[in-house]
């Protein structure tokens, strides 16, 4: 069995997946303020009178570090940046600790300027002094060469506990992206290390010796092992968990929209032919523009328990969200209070919704019904708004989807699928106000644990090969060979796929699930004279994100239920 557990603004979703589908599902409230106690007393839960023995994964899903970036949380750490000549580091500061270094490697990944070991000891010393225990380190083009970041992070070791390189963090190129990922990874690095050591030794406690998997933005999972070496890529997996419950569920041919309306928040993605379109560069988070691989997703604060009211005269909904519905106790009046008092949703206490309706009524010249129809329908057109700016944002720009490059194709869904606690209400009155086919995923109140269950492990390998310089080489993997001048495409490429799945492997996929492509294929020949003197060559693959084998089987079973 696996078990799968997504944190949400609002509850926190748990399910236990078997071969006969959902063995068990549970919703604990999220307490913000203690995320950790959140996580655990939902594994508490689903493991309750389950024999440890029969459980072999669970994967989870949460927003501890994205919050601590949102909420300006982060600790202090040190940044040492060396950027070369013809480009002033000042531009790229990044918190009190930045320091900038002498010392270049050119494009093609030759020194061209030594480090200073002097200089680096110095501010090693100074930030021992100033109690700095985590650092990051980027030298521009260290993807072609990390030997200057190599030599930092031995020279920084014996004064820090942890140095985070840059190019650990991607194969990409783009040296101020790369600057603030390297950052975020130091910065959530102790958060994430208490996280991972606090649910380690909860489920020691019970006996459960499973391995632990951390849902990644992209929508992939790692190992909880390799995330301690990672920690930004935890970022943002709450909507990557929604995408993930509704793939199973979308046309195999078509382009579809995937609404997750939680309590505070309604997060929408694309889905093509069943396959999530990713964000072109990185996630933007926070005012960090970073190389983080993410799903191409808007989040929006509209939900079921956003604050109601007049502003002006004018109806607002969100993006607060102040406390629960009125009908369960809240302090404002909520959307969700709006189904109830339209017979609509049949929970909480009728009379307190009503109530609160009754103040917004009044000024809106309508009855309280009216007002909560009204309500309601500005609540859809405000998610149906976004969803036409997301795929505007999309159509505007170059977009790569996990396995193909759709630059200058307009996607138009018509489909879309709703998740959520109110997503069957919302799913009817949302495709009544618009054009689209609007349908519920299955258990769609715990969809996104499930999507978190069963995404499979992803990552991916970029390669270059300098047939001149004789070298192959993909320092993300900290592989660097001599390659002879007839070096080929098809090396580079068998090469890329040998590195890829040893990676994949560390980060604890299993065989059966390394679904794997090609995503860059280039190459170049290099001119001296009238002459070629060499090829450059430039490959990137990757595993996909999808489901892992065992979803067939379980998505069968839910597709069929009452």
């Amino acid at each position: 069995m696996i078990i799968g557990l997504d944190v949400g603004g609002t509850h926190t979703d748990v399910v236990l997946l078997g071969d006969e589908g959902v063995v068990a599902e549970i919703k604990v409230p999220t307490d913000a303020a203690d995320l950790f106690q959140t996580v655990l007393t939902g594994l508490e839960a689903i493991t309750a009178g389950i024999d440890p023995a029969l459980i072999s994964r669970a994967v989870l899903s949460t927003t501890l570090t994205t919050n601590a970036i949102i909420q300006d949380k982060l600790p202090p750490v040190g940044m040492i940046v060396a950027s070369g000549p013809g480009v002033d580091p000042e531009f790229f500061r990044i918190g009190e600790h930045y320091h900038a270094l002498s010392g270049a490697i050119d494009h093609r990944g030759r020194e061209i300027d030594p480090l200073d070991g002097a200089e680096i000891k110095k501010i090693a010393k100074r930030f021992k002094k100033k109690g700095i225990r985590h650092v990051g380190v980027v030298c521009k083009f260290s993807v072609r060469n990390p030997h200057h970041e190599l030599q930092i992070g031995e020279i920084l070791s014996p004064y820090v506990d942890k140095v985070f390189m840059g190019h650990q963090c991607s194969g990409n190129l783009n040296f101020p992206r790369r600057i603030a990922t390297s950052y975020l990874n130091a910065s959530v690095y102790p958060i994430h290390k208490k996280f991972f050591e606090a649910v380690k030794r909860s489920l020691e406690k019970k006996g459960l010796a499973i391995p632990i998997h951390i849902l990644k933005a992209d929508g992939g999972t790692m190992s909880f092992e390799a995330s301690i070496d990672f920690p930004a890529q935890t970022i943002l997996s709450g909507p990557a968990a929604s995408v993930m419950g509704a793939i199973a569920f979308a046309p195999v041919e078509e382009e579809s929209i995937v609404l997750d309306i939680g309590g505070t928040t309604t997060d929408m993605a694309v889905l093509i032919n069943r396959v999530p379109v990713l964000e072109p560069l990185g996630i933007h988070l926070g005012g960090y523009k970073t190389l983080l691989r993410s799903l191409k997703t808007l989040s929006i604060g509209v939900g079921g328990d956003s604050h109601v009211r007049l502003e002006g005269g004018r109806l607002q909904i969100g993006p607060e969200r102040l406390g629960p519905a009125m009908a369960h106790g809240g302090p404002v009046p909520t959307p969700t209070d709006a189904l109830i008092v339209l017979g609509l949703l049949q929970r909480g206490d009728p009379a307190k919704a009503a109530k609160g309706f009754e103040a917004l009524a009044g000024p809106l010249g309508m009855s309280v019904a009216a007002a909560a129809q009204h309500v309601f329908d500005e609540t859809c057109r405000k998610i149906l708004d976004a969803v036409g700016e997301m795929l505007a944002q999309i159509n505007s720009q170059p977009v790569y989807t996990v396995h193909e490059l759709y630059e200058g194709r307009a996607i138009q869904p018509e489909i879309m699928l709703v998740i959520g606690g109110p997503a069957p209400v919302f799913a009817k009155r949302l495709e009544a106000l618009s054009s689209y086919r609007v349908g519920v995923v299955p258990r769609w109140k715990v969809a996104n644990a499930i999507g978190a269950a069963l995404a499979r492990t992803t990552c991916e390998v970029t390669l270059f090969a300098d047939t001149e310089q004789g070298i192959v080489a993909a320092p993300e993997e900290n592989y660097r060979e001599r390659a002879g001048r007839d070096f080929s495409q098809e090396d580079a490429l068998e090469t890329a796929f040998m590195l890829l799945r040893q990676k994949a492997l560390r980060a604890g996929s299993n065989v059966d699930d390394l679904a794997t492509e090609v995503v860059e294929n280039l190459r170049f020949n290099m001119v001296r004279g009238f002459y070629t003197s060499g090829r450059n060559i430039r490959i990137k693959v990757q595993v996909k994100p999808g489901l892992i084998n065992e979803y067939d089987t379980v998505a069968g079973i839910l597709a069929t239920e009452d």
